[in-house]
């Protein structure tokens, strides 16, 4: 048991910690071909896996790399992306109620 938490919140913490590595990794991969002129990852792939949980991982990647971090669209469209994650959360933790 992960952090005495129960099973369904276990299982969101794990995929919010693998969504945020692979977003992470994504951002990393797309600055390392942006200085190579290869094929680059779609801006909207970045945001996607953003909205499905990677924000954070995304975030660090903007830091670390310094990735899209004078491009002030995508700063917007990833901040949008955070607030669509936060709205999903939102969404499950309404039905976990009833």
């Amino acid at each position: 048991m992960i952090l005495n938490l129960p099973p369904g919140q276990q299982a969101l913490l794990l995929g919010l910690v693998a969504t945020s590595g692979w977003a992470f990794v994504l951002f990393g991969f797309d600055k390392w071909r942006a200085g190579r002129g290869g094929r680059r990852v779609a801006e909207a792939t970045l945001l996607w896996i953003s909205v499905l949980g990677g924000w954070p991982g995304g975030l660090l990647g903007l830091i670390v790399f310094r990735h899209k971090s004078a491009k002030a669209s995508f700063q917007l469209k990833f901040a949008a992306a955070f607030i669509g994650w936060a709205g999903l959360v939102a969404g499950l933790v309404m039905l976990a109620k009833g």
